[in-house]
């Protein structure tokens, strides 16, 4: 059975919000998400940079002014869960707290300031919620993940929803500019001395690294600012490994205040970045990765992900995202499946080919088609390409959320529309033809039924050698009006065929 709605406007119900707090090296965080589930939306998220692990490879010790910022950070927090009404609150500690002389000092007054018992993660278990967190959030990933924080970096493979043997290095950003004396030359031979021993990267060659962690999606961002790029989504971004080789040089050699939207970046966080890119380039040149992809998910939703059952867990997550905007936005929940369902027996009959991937997303569009309805009739089709371009999906990677949001732009506009250059650079030819054929069915479809259920079943549209067929009740005749003949006409034509209305 799918979600309810609460009686708070905007929620679901989805049981207990939960919030985990994550003690890092470079940042205190809390993340408050909405309830347990397979795609996982945070109500709240706030960070403060304490720089905990400034100093800690050189000195051992965690420093005070470092310590009281965190405290006074988690005390902040634990009155934000109280306002949330959120009792169950996860509190996780990394590399900072498990490498200091003074971390069981620390850990005791952080449980006292947060209200909440702290579990101190080891490198290992870190690198494999790092890992559950891509699998929750990456559609079939498939490489190593690799995740940067202030004082580690965690190296796991993933492959077919498993993972490998986690590994950790001492090669985070604080702690390598501690351990190289802020020297690049240095840091590069540290980088690249602990990465030669790595066993997960022997099995990266050709395959995807999974890039996790602050540090390296402010390079990502910085990256996307270069090229001008059209969507601002980080989850799921694509950087060529040739394209990144040039990057990262040219982000260890200049100065980083002169690189293109720097201002993005927070300024704590600057002094990181070209650490960050050292590590990344080391790996590249060490286990020669087919593309860098960059995951917004990590220790937190890994965390969220083990927690479900293994039903849950084998859910897809761009469907289960799907179906809750669906029913937080849609007029007739219920009509979006039947929409899916009456696609997928239209497609089948074209005979065009269909992969898994371009059907669950076709699906993923019909779910999505009718949430911008409350919008203005002139800008419900800009409004769901703005917000499915730039929501927090995951589950998708970038072509095919911009097919996703083109073929609900031609559902609104018109499939002989010139929607959206930017999104539609995005897509293959193939993909932008399929999602004229998705918007023009679903022009369609809801002319026919008004967005509301139990229509489309009865009206089943069928591909023919040379025509389409739409076959209405006799009960629904009326409906056969010149404006469906004229959408089915235009349907007809994006597959070299005529158009045929019958009523049985």
């Amino acid at each position: 059975m799918g979600p309810q709605c609460l009686d708070t406007p905007g929620r679901l119900e989805v049981g207990e919000p939960v919030a985990i707090v994550d003690i890092g090296s470079n940042s205190v965080r809390l993340v408050a998400y909405e309830g347990l589930t397979r795609s996982p939306t945070p109500i709240f998220n706030e960070k403060a940079f304490c720089g905990l692990g400034r100093g800690v490879t050189t000195t051992g010790r965690l420093a005070d002014d470092a310590m009281d910022s965190a405290l006074s950070a988690l005390a902040r927090f634990r009155t934000l869960c109280s306002v949330m009404r959120i009792g169950n609150v996860e509190v996780l500690a990394t590399a900072a707290a498990r490498d200091a002389r003074n971390g069981p000092e620390f850990l005791d007054r952080a449980a006292r300031a947060i209200g909440a018992p702290i579990t101190l993660l080891s490198g290992k278990r870190e690198a494999e919620l790092s890992a559950l967190g891509v699998i929750s959030a990456v559609h079939n990933a498939d490489g190593v993940v690799g995740d940067l924080g202030g004082g580690s970096l965690e190296l796991i493979n993933v492959r077919k929803g498993e993972t490998g043997k986690g590994e950790t290095m001492p090669l985070g950003g604080l702690a390598l500019m501690d351990a190289s004396g802020k020297s690049h030359k240095q840091a590069i031979k540290i980088a690249r001395a602990a990465i030669e021993k790595s066993g997960a990267l022997k099995k990266l060659s050709g395959r995807t690294f999974y890039a996790v962690g602050g540090t390296w999606r402010a390079l990502a961002r910085l990256h996307m600012a270069q090229r001008n790029y059209p969507l601002a989504v980080m989850h799921n971004y694509v950087i060529p490994t040739r394209d990144a080789e040039d990057f990262l040089e040219m982000v260890e050699r200049v100065d980083v205040d002169q690189l293109n939207a720097i201002d993005a970046i927070s300024a704590q966080r600057r002094p990181l970045l070209a650490y960050g890119a050292i590590v990344l380039e080391e790996i590249i040149r060490a286990a020669e990765p087919d593309k860098i992809v960059i995951s917004a998910a990590g220790v937190r939703e890994g965390m969220l992900y083990e927690r479900l059952s293994p039903q849950r867990r084998a859910e897809d997550a761009l469907l289960a995202a799907a179906a809750e905007f669906n029913l937080l936005r849609a007029r007739a929940p219920r009509h979006a499946y039947e929409l899916a369902d009456w696609t997928d027996a239209f497609m089948d009959s074209t005979g065009l080919e269909q992969t898994a991937d371009e059907r669950r997303l076709r699906r993923a569009a019909c779910l999505l088609s009718d949430i911008t309805w409350r919008a203005h009739p002139d800008y419900r089709g800009q409004q769901a390409m703005d917000l499915i371009a730039n929501s927090a999906l995951t589950g998708v990677d970038h072509p095919g959320r911009a097919f996703i949001a083109l073929a609900i732009a031609f559902r609104y506009l018109g499939v002989n529309e010139a929607a959206s250059p930017q999104l539609r650079a995005l897509v293959s030819a193939r993909m932008l033809d399929r999602a004229r054929i998705l918007g023009g069915a679903m022009r369609v479809a809801y002319i026919l039924s008004a967005a509301m259920p139990d229509v489309l079943p009865r009206c089943p549209l069928i591909a023919r050698k040379k025509e389409i067929a739409l076959q209405l009740p006799q009960e629904y005749a009326a409906l056969g009006n010149d404006r469906l003949q004229g959408r089915l006409k235009q349907l007809a034509k994006l597959l070299g065929r005529e158009a045929q209305m019958a009523v049985a």
